[in-house]
């Protein structure tokens, strides 16, 4: 069932979403050689629990987590650990949800661990701007596949990169996870049309080595049951993603990151507005 958000529901996302954006904005300074994937978790936790947040990832579906770190060519859901030390050139991916007062977003940032190749730089560029055309197309007439479309062009068609197509983003609110799916492919003018209201997350996840195929690892600890996502041939990956909501005005990410370097037309001002 999808959700048609209230302008109550909306303000207590924006909220949610600019503490997850302000944590993302700290890891800045915490993410470097020589630390582990550990240390990212206990920034995360520290950070939200300090200002009346909870990450919702942990519990849901037997994770015990509040984040997914994945490195170089794990592509999603790989596990924090005290053991994976990361090291300069690193591509290093946080995905997190936060609940704040009920109220739920959802984000995911890749970071580069120093200094990075130029070809790392181009993927994680690439990766990002496909994100954000896929949101351009999130205005009220459009429909779901026209995300899928406009990031699958640019990333396949123009780049010549993996698309991954076993992954997708989906709704948000009042779970992490809701309907509708959102996949990063498609074909234009196809799929679920977008109506006001709808919060929904845009999070591609790009193969460097131009495979969209996945394949599954197991995380190397037998008292932790849990498998995570990697590329088939080895090479690099990279994700970002935004929360956003479908507004009259377009879209309005509740995750956005300052500074928001161009991006301002999609702040949301919920909390200006009248219940």
């Amino acid at each position: 069932m999808i959700t048609i958000k209230s302008v109550r529901e909306l303000k207590g996302m924006q909220a949610s979403g600019r503490l997850l954006a302000s944590m993302f904005e700290g890891l800045r300074d915490v993410i470097k050689p020589g630390i582990t994937t550990w240390v990212i978790e206990e920034f995360c936790q520290d950070f939200v629990k300090s200002r009346g947040g909870r990450l919702s990832e942990q519990g849901f579906e037997g994770y015990k987590y509040g984040t997914c770190i994945s490195v170089n060519d794990q592509i999603a859901h790989a596990t924090p650990r005290k053991d994976t030390i990361l090291k300069e050139g690193d591509l290093v991916k946080v995905d997190v949800t936060c609940n704040l007062n009920g109220f739920e977003t959802d984000s995911c940032t890749t970071y580069p661990v120093g200094k990075i190749s130029q070809a790392d730089q181009d993927l994680m560029e690439t990766t990002k701007k496909a994100m954000y055309l896929g949101i351009d197309q999130a205005v009220l007439g459009n429909r779901i596949g026209d995300i899928g479309a406009a990031i699958q062009h640019f990333v396949e068609d123009e780049h010549h990169y993996g698309d991954v197509k076993e992954l997708v983003g989906h709704g948000i609110q009042p779970s992490i996870h809701e309907d509708p799916e959102v996949p990063h492919w498609g074909k234009a003018g196809h799929g679920l049309r977008l109506r006001e209201g709808m919060t929904i997350t845009c999070e591609p996840m790009v193969e460097a080595g131009g495979d969209w195929r996945i394949i599954e690892k197991s995380v190397p600890d037998p008292k932790d049951d849990w498998v995570f996502y990697a590329t088939p041939d080895g090479s690099k990956s990279a994700q970002f993603e935004h929360t956003f909501a479908i507004t009259k005005d377009g879209p309005k990410i509740l995750t956005l990151q300052k500074p928001y370097d161009g991006y301002e037309k999609y702040l949301p001002h919920f909390d200006e507005m009248d219940d």
